[in-house]
């Protein structure tokens, strides 16, 4: 019986260690406020960001080209993510201050809109900035920005010519996007 027991603790431990070993090294990169890696970032870093439309919460579509020649800060949320909840406040607080300066929040939400709706409604936060809403089609573009580990919040950094200067897995202070917003105005 003690044989099985230490057989069974050493399988677990051979396959969670590593598991919780990887877990606590992307914690630390998200805490941090750094991304997992080039790899993960998918080496998109410098190039082009790709195109895509989605719609609103009124069915309006919009494409990403709408705010060429904008600093902008793709925010891809869900109204059941915790530290998406902690980060819209500042956003709309960064929007406020830099949007004559040419910098353009868009939130991408992989919700329902009417999930959203009532979401934005009990966060009690008036949005200053475009939220496009989609479930599999918001994926999808979350993967074509280098999101392939579907993490949540997922912000992008983009720059005045298209190129995508940052990416960012997990929460992002509103210190953190002061800094890199300061770096490309």
């Amino acid at each position: 019986m003690d044989m099985r027991r230490s057989g069974l603790f050493l399988l677990t431990l051979l396959v969670f260690a590593p598991i919780m070993y990887l877990a606590s090294v992307y914690y630390q990169d998200f805490r941090q406020g750094e991304a997992v890696s080039d790899t993960d970032k998918g080496l998109l870093i410098g190039h082009q960001r790709p195109e895509f439309s989605l719609p609103d919460s009124l069915g309006l579509v919009h494409s990403i080209s709408e705010w060429d020649g904008k600093v902008i800060l793709l925010n891809f949320w869900a109204s059941w993510c915790v530290p998406c909840r902690r980060e819209i406040p500042d956003f709309v607080q960064l929007q406020q201050k830099f949007s004559e300066q040419g910098v353009q929040f868009v939130g991408i939400a992989l919700d329902h809109p009417l999930v959203i709706d009532e979401f934005l409604l009990a966060l009690g936060v008036e949005l200053n900035y475009p939220n496009l809403i989609a479930e599999k089609e918001a994926i999808e573009v979350a993967k074509s920005y280098g999101n392939a580990l579907g993490v949540l919040p997922y912000s992008v950094l983009i720059d005045r010519d298209g190129r995508i200067a940052h990416i960012q897995y997990g929460e992002m202070s509103k210190d953190f996007a002061l800094s890199l917003l300061q770096k490309l105005l």
